[in-house]
């Protein structure tokens, strides 16, 4: 199984790192996913394609951009490849429960936050479901270790976890050939509480627009774990 990994972010090169796959990126490769026709021929070698690429400024105004990068990418993806007949592994996020509730299962129906970011995110899990035969979609969030900011979230509750923790999680799930949707993550814990496990930090209050809780059912994710 030829695996390519799709962008060079903080989870992306930490899923190379942990696995010494290829990849592609817009620094090393000058690929663009508005010029996609002129190198998809790239990708033809490899029987899965990891898509790390996302727009992740999480409250942009940019509604183009967000769309541009988060779904239509994607769904040029997925065309590619079905037609190539190779497996499709794309990274979500736990946002598009954000307007949802608590502990929410990959059965769910997901309620998006109010931007354009989970909404442009929901949109590609959604055409990936209904289009794909075979994919991986993993809905997750990450943050980088040590964690390096002075203050940290006491309010907010996640299924986080550091960029390696999770990166490591991903290619378990990959190298098993896990197929649909999946929550990626650890116990819940406040952004606080798992900024204190590398540094003594601050416990501030987040903006009002930010989620408290985008918290996500394991028990998929466990269970298929455990059965490996």
């Amino acid at each position: 199984m030829r695996v390519l990994v799709l962008g060079d972010g903080k989870l992306a090169s930490e899923i190379v790192n942990q696995t010494g796959w290829d990849f592609l990126s817009r620094k090393k490769d000058g690929i663009e996913v508005n010029d996609f026709d002129k190198w998809l021929h790239n990708m033809l070698p490899y029987d899965v394609i990891v898509n790390c690429i996302a727009n992740t400024n999480t409250y942009s105004q940019d509604e183009a951009l967000m769309m541009d990068t988060n779904y239509i990418f994607p769904v040029n993806l997925v065309n590619f490849c079905e037609e190539a007949g190779k497996k499709l592994v794309h990274i979500s996020t736990d946002y598009v429960y954000s307007g949802s509730f608590e502990n929410a299962s990959e059965t769910d129906v997901p309620v998006p936050d109010r931007n354009w970011y989970s909404l442009t995110k929901l949109l590609a899990d959604s055409h990936i479901k209904m289009f794909s035969k075979s994919y991986l979609i993993c809905r997750l969030s990450h943050k980088p270790y040590p964690f390096p900011y002075d203050g940290a979230w006491g309010d907010v509750i996640t299924n986080a976890d550091y960029t390696p923790v999770i990166s490591g999680l991903v290619v378990k799930l990959i190298d098993n050939q896990a197929h649909g949707v999946y929550n990626v993550g650890t116990e819940p814990k406040s952004i606080h509480e798992l900024a204190s496990k590398t540094k003594v930090v601050e416990n501030i209050k987040s903006p009002d627009h930010v989620p408290k809780n985008v918290t996500m059912s394991l028990d998929k994710l466990n269970n298929f774990l455990n059965s490996i």
